[in-house]
């Protein structure tokens, strides 16, 4: 047994090593004592601060955006109210049993409800609340909520949803919303510095009014708090006591609201017109003073299907749609205006005594320039006329000629008075300002000369020229106010919830062009009075290419016009444009006012590849014009079917004159 009892050396040998681990042991106690000691009694308030807010959820709750209403009080956006399903990532346990649960009910298959959570992960990172589906039925709210309690991550929010009545109709003009994107934070908190603060989850206007009016109809979100256990599911214990008070709910802020110039009734008018007559294009009516009334592009889409998460086939739909539904096409795509344009060429020629409303020209059916000929639209020409039968008839070969006297820069000092080439500054985004082309223009841009030949189909609105639908509202509102141009407007005021005004428009003249302007021009009030019975004759003459289409008791005035889409050669001009492939037909327009010595109202409508102005685009015109003083001059129209008017049938008429 002696070798088991303990040598004293070998004791002494270690005892410097116990030292060791003392020290450490007492190193060690003394790191936890201080680290408690800073825990609990010097950070012990802040750190149960933190505490109990993990045990706190904060739920924004989104504020209901204003309404957006018509003229007369009418809405035109507003919103309901609804269920929505909302993911909290971090608390989901296993996705694919989430999304097993949750895919019937919803109608979306798991593996989407899985791809969608993940991609949110990646973008927006793991605490990014995600909003599955919006506008749940009563059934699916109340299946999931049954699944609710064993299904960590999920739940179930009231919300609002953003509803458009008119759904297709004005799409473009209002546009829509939807949830705000990781890249739209950072841009939008910069564009409403100090005005607006947007973050992740919000619903924010993507296109239209919506997009334009964000910083007045958004409202301000309110908070909820609840208590939730380590799943995140809401627990049914008191809210417990943080930062000395009770935790209270911010209550949301309503939005302000918008009035609009857009008259609900005028604009389900035109909508009604062009989509019974099949048209594809744009429609602007205006009032005189630069009032708004309606505003419609086709074909559309339907608002309500980006308020409730578009779904991927119905988006697809949208952009392979050859006819662009999505673009605003009264101010966002300009065309060839066509014999549109000839009025603006008649007012440079009377008004630099080109000519005068007597001087009588020779226009057969071709004219012979530069070694080619240009061919009329009527290949038999109309003959000696003065301008109002080459307005009324719209003879391409009379107006050959004015263009070569003219030249294009004079056609462009003229012309640009009335605002073509330039955006009209509507409250909207993404205008375009068209192309009204200079012998300058095409120097700097294209590096050539300009070319005698291009006056010529310049001056038949062809060529380089291009326009938008508001931008020939505007010009022939000039023409009818003889030198006034407005600025057209569709917010009248904003509102807040207690009725206050907070913003309100007026009509303006920009200029009246009957005074000398900046570049030297002008065009005399007596110059507006010759195209302004010229264009009468249009709609009211014998020879005019709108003279089938009446309004009982209202005389209008305007211009037909035929664009063409793409050059044609000499035996293919005079081909029946109906029996061309839709891509290759002409697009007509129409473009007139009302009363045409008393101008109350004007409209422009293109029709995309209907061949001609009329019965492309006249009849919608008319359906409009017509709806307008039924409803503020029903006594003009009884007047005018007690004289014996007759409201002229939209059956077409046969177009001989291309026009």
């Amino acid at each position: 047994m002696s070798e088991y009892i303990s040598n004293p050396d070998e004791a002494r040998e270690f005892q410097s090593r116990y030292k060791v681990l003392y020290l450490f042991i007492i190193i060690t106690l003394t790191i936890f004592f201080f680290r408690l000691v800073w825990l609990q009694v010097i950070n012990g308030n802040e750190l149960r601060q933190f505490s109990e807010k993990n045990r706190i959820k904060q739920n924004k709750i989104s504020a209901p955006r204003g309404l957006i209403l018509d003229r007369d009080g009418k809405a035109l956006i507003e919103n309901l109210p609804g269920f929505e399903v909302i993911i909290s990532p971090q608390y989901v346990e296993n996705l694919k049993q989430l999304a097993d649960a949750i895919g019937p009910i919803l109608g979306i298959e798991p593996a989407k409800v899985v791809e969608r959570i993940q991609r949110s992960k990646r973008i927006n990172g793991q605490f990014a609340t995600i909003r599955l589906k919006d506008s749940l039925s009563r059934e699916e709210v109340f299946r999931l909520k049954r699944i609710r309690l064993d299904t960590p991550g999920l739940e179930i929010r009231e919300s609002i949803v953003r509803y458009y009545p008119l759904k297709e109709n004005g799409s473009q003009l209002f546009g829509y919303v939807g949830e705000i994107s990781k890249n739209e934070i950072p841009k939008l908190n910069e564009k409403y510095k100090n005005i607006l603060s947007f973050e992740q989850s919000d619903i924010v206007g993507k296109s239209g009014l919506e997009e334009y009016l964000e910083k007045d109809i958004r409202g301000s979100d309110g908070v909820s708090y609840i208590q939730v256990d380590a799943h995140g599911r809401e627990t049914v214990t008191e809210i417990p006591n943080i930062y000395g008070e009770q935790i209270k709910d911010l209550e949301p802020f309503h939005g302000n609201s918008a009035y609009l110039t857009i008259d609900r009734d005028i604009q389900e008018a035109a909508y009604k017109s062009m989509t019974g007559l099949g048209r594809i294009g744009a429609v602007v009516a205006m009032k005189s003073n630069g009032e708004v009334l309606a505003w419609l592009n086709t074909p559309a889409f339907d608002p309500n299907d980006f308020a409730t998460e578009i779904s991927t086939k119905v988006w697809n739909k949208l952009t392979s749609d050859p006819f662009k539904p999505l673009r605003n096409k009264v101010i966002q795509d300009h065309f060839s205006p066509g014999s549109t344009f000839k009025p603006f060429v008649a007012l440079a020629a009377l008004q630099d005594k080109v000519i005068t409303d007597k001087t009588v020209l020779f226009a057969p059916g071709r004219f012979f320039f530069g070694n080619r000929w240009y061919h009329d639209h009527n290949k038999n020409g109309e003959g000696h006329i003065t301008i109002y039968e080459a307005i009324e008839k719209s003879s391409n070969v009379f107006f050959y000629q004015l263009g070569i006297k003219l030249g294009i820069d004079k056609m462009y000092n003229y012309i640009s008075l009335l605002g073509l080439g330039s955006r009209t500054k509507i409250e909207m985004d993404r205008e375009a300002a068209g192309r009204l082309p200079s012998s300058e223009w095409k120097k700097s841009i294209r590096g050539e000369e300009w070319q005698p030949g291009e006056n010529l189909s310049t001056a038949i609105g062809q060529g380089y020229v291009t326009v938008t639908p508001l931008q020939m509202a505007v010009a022939y509102n000039t023409i009818a106010m003889e030198g006034k141009v407005v600025k057209p407007f569709i917010v009248k005021k904003v509102v807040d919830h207690e009725g206050k005004v907070l913003l309100e428009r007026f009509p303006e003249v920009v200029r009246d062009i009957t005074l000398p302007q900046p570049n030297g021009y002008k065009i005399d009030d007596e110059t507006f009075k010759i195209v302004k019975e010229a264009m009468r004759r249009v709609s009211n003459g014998a020879s005019g290419t709108a003279r089938s289409l009446k309004v009982p008791g209202v005389q209008m005035a305007g211009k037909t016009g035929t664009a063409q889409v793409m050059s044609f050669s000499a035996d293919q001009i005079y081909a029946k444009c109906e029996s061309r492939p839709m891509h290759l037909r002409h697009h007509g327009w129409f473009v007139a006012w009302a009363p045409w010595d008393k101008p109350e109202i004007t409209v422009a409508v293109l029709a995309q590849h209907s061949c001609h102005g009329n019965p492309g685009a006249a009849p919608i015109v008319r359906d409009i014009i017509e709806a307008y003083f039924r409803k503020y001059h029903p006594d003009v129209i009884a007047e005018g079917l007690k004289k014996g008017d007759k409201r002229a049938s939209a059956a077409p008429v046969k177009v001989i004159d291309g026009e």
